[in-house]
């Protein structure tokens, strides 16, 4: 099932700062000293909330979610702002951020859908 579906409508010039390990997504009101690193998303609910073991897909590429910052989704849903951290270590997870397995990070542009599925 779709916990959450998004699309990727613009990027930042800095995007790739984080190399592989990081990206930021946040909707259109991004502050100015994070916004050139930044995949811009709308803002949108969720489904159901978000845990660890769901998937986050980037069009065909798919992460096991291993853990969520206590302040992920909230973030999510009323700022469009997520950090996926692809590191997987949870030691590394931020507030408002996810950590999934580590694998290489996906090749992200504008179009690039973006879904949460609880499978």
């Amino acid at each position: 099932m779709s916990v959450y579906k998004n699309k990727i409508k613009d990027k930042g010039p800095a995007v790739d700062a984080f190399g592989g390990d990081m990206i930021i997504l946040f909707g259109d009101n991004a502050p100015d000293t994070l916004k050139d690193y930044c995949y811009t998303i709308d803002v949108l609910p969720t489904n159901e909330t978000i845990t660890e073991g769901m998937s986050i897909n980037f069009d065909d590429q798919d992460y096991i979610i291993k853990t969520v910052g206590n302040l992920a989704e909230r973030n999510l849903v009323n700022l469009g702002h997520l950090t996926v951290n692809f590191t997987g270590d949870p030691a590394q997870c931020l507030p408002g951020a996810i950590v999934v397995e580590q694998k290489q990070a996906p090749k992200l542009d504008i179009g690039t859908i973006i879904e949460i599925i609880n499978e």
